[in-house]
């Protein structure tokens, strides 16, 4: 779980937006997709580990990976959400 007073220091690195925990559900989504080996980052690199949990930006287009209670705020690590 990431801590509320940091949340409200991080950034988006993208776009500059707030992030928030990423829910159950599309956490549960995305894992789904690494098993199948369908879910790449943005430097199109296939995201092998599955994910313990995530940053979202406001406007709901990246996904941060949370790893061992660590986010990865790096830009070609996010995961673009789509359709």
């Amino acid at each position: 779980m990431i801590d509320e007073k940091l949340l409200k220091w991080v950034r988006c690195p993208i776009t500059g937006q707030n992030l928030h925990p990423a829910d159950d559900s599309l956490l549960t989504a995305l894992n789904e997709k690494i098993s199948a080996g369908d879910l790449r980052d943005r430097s199109d690199q296939l995201v092998g580990e599955s994910l313990q949990g995530g940053l979202v930006s406001e406007n709901a287009e990246y996904l941060y990976p949370v790893r061992g209670g660590i986010p990865s705020l790096v830009a070609d690590a996010a995961i673009e959400l789509g359709d």
